[in-house]
C-alpha cells in the first residue's frame, strides 16, 4: 500500500537546512515530497508569479525546485507534481521566528495559507531566536505536531503557525496555544548611497518593540515556550462588521 503524500515547502530555498530537516522529520509519517523555491524568497508574503512562466526542476529523489515563490510552489505541486492529494502540508523550518505582525510578510506562513485554501491541513514551523540555528529540536517538534494534525482535525479553514525557541530541548518550558502579538520596528529603513552619490533605501534590521501582551506568540517565545497559533483565512473583522451594520445604516 502506497504511503499518503505529505507536501513539504518553505521560503528560504530548496537547499536550506530547515526544509531538509523538516522533510526528514515527516518522512516517517508519509511519502514526503519537497517542492520549494530554487532560492531564498523570504518576506514575499502570499505572492504569485504571473508575469513570467515558471520552471520546475527535480534535483533529487522526492525533491523539486521552482523558480518562483512559496505560493507558486504549493499550487504547482498540488496541480502538476503530486499524483494525488496530500494529507498534510508542512512549511519551514524557518531560521528565525514568524511572530506577531510579521506573519503578514512571511512566505513560510503564506505557503501554509495556500495549502489551507486547498482545504489541506497545513502547518508552518519557525525556529525563533538568533544564529546559530540548531534544527534538531524543531524537527522533533514538527514531527509531533504533524502527527497530531494527522490524528486530529485542525480548526476549520485554519492553519497552525508554530514557533519553537532556538534552545536545547531541555530548556523548553512547554507548549502554549497563543494569539498573534503586535510589534513595531524603529530605524528599520537605512539610507545608503551608490558610487555616484545617489541615495537609496534599504529595508531591514532596526529595533523591534513588542506590546506587552499576555497570551501572545511573542510572549510565549520570550519565556521559552513553543507557541502554537491558529491562523484563519477569514480576514473579516466581525466586531467591525457588527459596528458598521449597527451605526452606519443609511
Amino acid at each position: 500500500m502506497n504511503k499518503p503524500y505529505i507536501l513539504v515547502t518553505n521560503d528560504d530555498g530548496v537547499h536550506a537546512p530547515g526544509v531538509k530537516a523538516l522533510h526528514e522529520a515527516v518522512s516517517t509519517l508519509g511519502h514526503a515530497i519537497t517542492v520549494a523555491p530554487e532560492r531564498d524568497n523570504s518576506a514575499v508574503s502570499h505572492s504569485l508569479t504571473m508575469n513570467r512562466p515558471l520552471k520546475v526542476e527535480q534535483i533529487a529523489s522526492d525533491v523539486y525546485s521552482v523558480n518562483g515563490t512559496p505560493t507558486d510552489c504549493v499550487t504547482i505541486a498540488l496541480n502538476k507534481i503530486l499524483e494525488s492529494r496530500p494529507v498534510l502540508l508542512v512549511s519551514g523550518i524557518n531560521p528565525g521566528g514568524n511572530l506577531g505582525d510579521d506573519i503578514s510578510y512571511s512566505g513560510t506562513v503564506s505557503a501554509a495559507i495556500e495549502g489551507t485554501m486547498y482545504e489541506i491541513p497545513s502547518l508552518a514551523f519557525s525556529l525563533a531566536g538568533n544564529q546559530p540555528f540548531d534544527f534538531t529540536t524543531a524537527a522533533s517538534v514538527a514531527w509531533k505536531m504533524a502527527s497530531m494534525a494527522l490524528a486530529f482535525k485542525l480548526p476549520p479553514r485554519s492553519l497552525l503557525n508554530v514557533n519553537i525557541p532556538n534552545c536545547p530541548a531541555g530548556d523548553i518550558q512547554g507548549v502554549l496555544f497563543t494569539r498573534q502579538g503586535r510589534r513595531r520596528y524603529k530605524d528599520s529603513i537605512q539610507e545608503t548611497f551608490d558610487p555616484w552619490g545617489r541615495k537609496h533605501y534599504w529595508i531591514g534590521g532596526g529595533t523591534v518593540h513588542w506590546a506587552e501582551d499576555e497570551g501572545s506568540d511573542e510572549m510565549a517565545i520570550r519565556n521559552q515556550y513553543i507557541s502554537v497559533t491558529p491562523i484563519q483565512l477569514d480576514l473579516t473583522n466581525h466586531i467591525g462588521l457588527g459596528y458598521l451594520q449597527q451605526y452606519w445604516k443609511s
